[in-house]
């Protein structure tokens, strides 16, 4: 059986098309992505964001961690694009809206 997908979007490719992603993936890094970030400054930067996703992946998707990298990169730049969450600073740091 085919998974079902999700359109994603690219924050920093604004306009080049949505491409289709796991949904179970997608969903799985979106819930404690939303629920880690705050919405008040200074947020929180990437490795501070990553440090508190990855304890809720689920092992049956992401084994050993495995891809939870790509999917988080995958799942900010989504959100961006969307306007739910927001970068700001240098170093970079996210919030949400």
């Amino acid at each position: 059986m085919k998974a079902e997908t999700i359109l994603v979007e690219n924050f920093t490719s604004p306009g080049s098309g949505a491409r289709p992603v796991n949904r179970d993936k997608y969903e799985a890094v979106r819930k404690p992505m939303l629920a880690a970030l705050p919405a008040a400054e200074p947020g929180l930067s990437y490795s501070e964001l990553k440090a508190a996703v990855l304890p809720h992946l689920p092992e049956a998707l992401f084994p050993g961690g495995d891809t939870a990298g790509w999917w988080l990169k995958c799942v900010q730049l989504d959100l961006e694009a969307k306007g739910l969450i927001v970068r700001h600073g240098k170093p970079l740091r996210w919030r949400r809206t």
